[in-house]
């Protein structure tokens, strides 16, 4: 017998859901999709040919159904990488632990995680209105310095170059993972491809001034300038580069896909946003 997971690390609601997502084991589809907008749920699932459920609590809004045959989840996170952190251990436990013993099952199941979100580029070459899918998801944010997260040969060697290209940063310590490599040759074989960067924040840590004064200026043209066998930094977002490194811990296979809303190098903003996120949608849909 295994370990039983306390009440404490494995909160279930009365009615047997899991703690935040309010989602019981059989809600969740092998293929899940996350948004960050609440309201972006229904413009993906408005595709689906069968919604069989409809279901939500704080920003986390989930409908499962069926697109032809295939059984898909769509689950919007909020924005950030403290929601991903929750999202990604629930739908693990979800599929992975016996709510009713409380122990990790034998068989393991492997969940394909694809987030379609927004983004800025920051490379001159990447307009806006571009679906760009993130080949590597690079953590500003401290989420992974709380998890054992091993590193693969390409991972380490990216790393260690970024951690040589901001070394006079101080207070940054990034972690890196790659995109499962199986969805980004199938679902982004069209798309392009680069490194994206999870910031911890949407103004300050994505290089926005307002009125409160940057730490780090510049930060924009020192994340733009880095390049390492090829690979260089094309956009900035909130989530990715948790989704990616969680979903290695957890054995689950993760892709994001971006939609270009923002010219950072251009300081331009799409003035047709559903438009292209609506384009992102149909390009994953069309694959899956």
């Amino acid at each position: 017998m295994g370990q039983e997971l306390s009440a404490a690390d494995l909160i279930i609601n009365p009615d047997g859901s899991i703690y935040h997502l309010n989602l019981l084991p059989d809600d969740v589809a092998d293929t899940v999709i996350t948004v960050g907008d609440p309201d972006r749920v229904p413009e993906v699932s408005k595709h689906f040919d069968t919604v069989e459920l409809r279901k939500g609590g704080r920003e986390f809004i989930t409908h499962t159904g069926y697109l032809g045959k295939k059984r898909l989840t769509v689950i919007s996170t909020g924005i950030g990488t403290d929601n991903i952190d929750i999202v990604l251990n629930e739908l693990d436990a979800l599929v992975n632990v016996d709510f009713r013993t409380r122990q990790v099952k034998k068989k393991l199941r492997s969940l394909s995680i694809i987030r379609i979100g927004t983004s800025g580029a920051i490379q001159d070459d990447v307009p806006m209105g571009t679906i760009l899918a993130s080949s590597f998801g690079l953590g500003m944010d401290a989420l992974m310095h709380y998890y054992i997260h091993e590193l693969s040969g390409d991972e380490h060697s990216l790393l260690e170059g970024i951690k040589t290209h901001f070394s006079h940063l101080k207070g940054i310590s990034p972690y890196i993972t790659a995109a499962d490599s199986g969805l980004l040759n199938t679902i982004a074989a069209e798309m392009e491809k680069g490194i994206t960067v999870t910031a911890p924040g949407f103004y300050a840590p994505q290089g926005r001034q307002v009125r409160a004064k940057n730490a780090i200026p510049n930060l924009i043209m020192h994340l733009s300038s880095f390049r390492h066998s090829g690979y260089r930094i094309t956009n900035l977002e909130m989530e990715t580069a948790g989704i990616y490194a969680l979903a290695k811990v957890l054995g689950h296979k993760a892709l994001s896909v971006n939609a270009i809303l923002a010219s950072r190098v251009n300081y331009q903003f799409s003035k047709e946003p559903v438009k292209v996120v609506n384009k992102a949608i149909n390009m994953v849909l069309d694959k899956l």
